[in-house]
């Protein structure tokens, strides 16, 4: 078994139970000491039941949470944070300074580049400084006020997640419609797809170790419920330069739809895991076993940028936990 205790923490760490057994197979892949811990504030997060030590924690929004992150990560030599949720990252971004200065690698962008990210009209700015080809964008009053809009366009909320208040308009008066409902909402070209989820790895910040794209085939609830793993070099480069720009550090999740002709247009990034990432490691994109063995100081090794297994299926189905009462408040306890 190999040197010091590598442990894990995951933030938010919900219905992710894939992701941490991934990493629970990549421990005894490399035969490294570890523990895998995860925080939540809902003690029936089915994820839970999969990790060793779990913690009840405050909500992202209220004061304690990350002082309560920053001595937990302390207390428990905590080698990698890895936010799994939107919310997660911005904070968690907000405060890398002080959750590193515990001896952890928190997985996460630079602060600035967090707050891009989260904001879809800064993303589409992002994407044109780079010569990133994007749907085209406007602001809710530039499109109130545009004459020469082709319908359908899709509406969004500029700091919406996981495809939450998004919609299409067909015409000018759904249009209307939905600009009064969305919050603070922002309208976009309407791209059928398919779309296509990148799945990018930076074990080197703003260096992308690897590159797997996956098409997705259906979507349930803003995650992907079956997937195809595709390729196409114009995805992998420019997911390169974005990884770049933005000084990405670990996992991040880049999005983009098909034009008719099948070149791409990107519409937004996600600093963490994405729904989908257990394709990218099935098809050879092994994140869990790098990080693990990166925090290890062990050797990676990494296969070509973009060589990976293409045409593989994902379908996904539900599985089921249960608890008895006591079980559910001996988790609602947990405090750090």
């Amino acid at each position: 078994m190999s040197g010091t205790p590598v442990n894990v923490l995951f933030t938010s760490v919900g219905r992710r139970v894939e992701l941490v057994r991934a990493f629970r197979r990549a421990y005894a892949e490399l035969d490294v000491e570890g523990r895998i811990l995860a925080v939540d504030v809902d003690p029936l997060a089915p994820a839970l039941g999969e990790c060793d030590e779990v913690f009840m924690v405050p909500r992202i929004d209220e004061p304690h949470y990350v002082s309560t992150l920053v001595e937990l990560c302390a207390r428990e030599r905590i080698a990698l944070v890895l936010p799994l949720i939107d919310p997660d990252v911005r904070v968690l971004a907000a405060h890398r300074d002080a959750l590193d200065a515990t001896g952890a690698r928190t997985m996460v962008l630079p602060g600035e580049a967090a707050v891009t990210v989260a904001d879809k009209r800064a993303t589409a700015d992002l994407f044109a400084g780079l010569d990133v080809p994007a749907p085209a964008t406007w602001t809710a009053e530039a499109a109130e006020a545009a004459t020469d809009l082709t319908f359908p366009v899709f509406v969004k909320p500029r700091f919406g997640s996981a495809g939450a208040d998004a919609h299409a308009a067909a015409d000018r008066a759904e249009l209307d419609f939905w600009l009064a409902r969305v919050p603070e909402p922002v309208v976009q070209e309407h791209l059928a797809g398919p779309e296509v989820t990148s799945d990018v790895l930076c074990l080197k910040d703003g260096q992308a170790s690897a590159v797997v794209s996956r098409q997705r085939l259906e979507v349930r609830t803003g995650e992907v419920a079956k997937g195809v793993t595709v390729y196409d070099p114009d995805i992998v480069r420019h997911c390169v330069r974005i990884a770049e720009a933005i000084e990405a550090r670990g996992p991040i999740t880049v999005q983009c739809l098909l034009h008719r002709d099948g070149s791409p247009a990107f519409t937004e990034v996600n600093a963490r895991f994405g729904g989908g990432a257990p394709l990218g490691f099935a098809a050879g994109m092994n994140s869990p076993r790098w990080l693990l063995a990166q925090a290890a100081g062990l050797p990676v090794e990494l296969p070509e940028l973009g060589v990976y297994e293409v045409g593989l299926y994902m379908t996904r189905h539900d599985e089921s936990r249960f608890l008895r009462e006591e079980e559910r408040a001996a988790l609602a306890s947990r405090r750090p």
